[in-house]
């Protein structure tokens, strides 16, 4: 299982790869540019190209999360050139980094007479910008933090969107904990319930990323307000194990979006490495216990003949 959380790229791209090794991280999240601003970004492809190289030697995973003001359903037709100028941008640096893709927020309701406008308007914007990029990179829809019935809280709005785009190859999931956990997608008891829906979706085959977080605010509350995992929150370490130990999971990055000021990143991912291990070590032991018994009983079986 990988670990990892989001870094500056204050010292360039390959200087947050660097960091993220520095502290034993297996992955890492960055804002490719401005994170503040949809202004476009002229990087530079050579530190680019060593994060690449950098990421690929030491098997790290690294994910680009889009600024701020990045919005799927925007408000006009000059914000909406903005935003796919954007995107493509946020595209380009994270292909060049060798990035899985980057992660973008589902997008809001625009008219509250006519829902679906909202869902065309960001199936619209997002043809647009698949249709100019054919790299690696994947835009990742996050589902949202709303109170229940807002759109892009549940998993079948998030399916049938890339569904319904021209180009679903080109996207893919990012699953936000503390966003699910706000909306009542997930309450913490109903886990073996949204695995079972999401598996039926298929929801699961494009899951690349999870944002790790726990919660301020009970469930159903609509707040997204990130807490630690080892701290206080409302979703207990129980069903955070429940999410953790999905197979579906094992082979994906777990980023976390926690306060460091109460936990430090640093020891968090820690403490998750640890916890993983105690937890594949007691899987072995109950292996070896189980292959033991059989011999056991074939063994039985061979003295009573």
């Amino acid at each position: 299982m990988k670990f990892g959380c989001h870094l500056s790229i204050r010292n360039g791209y390959l200087g947050a790869a660097r960091q993220a090794l520095s502290m034993k991280m297996d992955a890492f999240q960055y804002f490719p540019k401005n994170p503040r601003s949809l202004k476009t970004k002229l990087f530079n492809r050579e530190d680019a190209a060593l994060c690449k190289h950098f990421c690929k030697a030491h098997g790290l995973s690294s994910i680009g999360h889009s600024p701020y003001p990045t919005s799927l359903t925007p408000h006009d037709i000059v914000r909406r050139k903005q935003v796919i100028a954007s995107l493509l941008n946020d595209l380009a640096i994270t292909d060049a980094c060798g990035s899985i893709g980057i992660v973008v927020h589902f997008g809001k309701e625009t008219s509250r007479g006519n829902p679906l406008a909202s869902y065309q308007l960001m199936i619209d914007v997002l043809n647009e910008v698949l249709e100019e990029w054919d790299g690696n990179a994947k835009i990742l829809l996050e589902n949202r933090a709303g109170l229940p019935g807002t759109i892009g809280t549940t998993l079948e709005e998030l399916v049938q969107v890339r569904k319904l785009c021209d180009f679903p190859e080109k996207i893919g999931f990012c699953l936000d904990t503390c966003h699910a956990f706000a909306s009542g997608l997930w309450n913490g008891d109903n886990w073996g319930e949204v695995l079972k829906r999401g598996r039926e979706l298929a929801y699961f085959d494009e899951l690349q990323v999870v944002h790790l977080n726990n919660s301020k605010y009970s469930t159903r509350q609509g707040k997204d307000r990130h807490a630690p995992v080892f701290g206080p929150g409302f979703i207990t370490e129980g069903q955070f194990d429940a999410l953790m130990q999905t197979p579906e999971c094992k082979d994906i990055p777990f980023i976390l979006e926690t306060p460091k000021e109460i936990i430090p990143h640093e020891k968090e991912i820690a403490m998750l490495q640890k916890k993983m291990e105690l937890a594949a070590r007691f899987c072995r032991g109950m292996k070896i216990i189980r292959i033991s018994m059989r011999i056991l009983k074939c063994l039985e079986k061979m003295c009573f003949n």
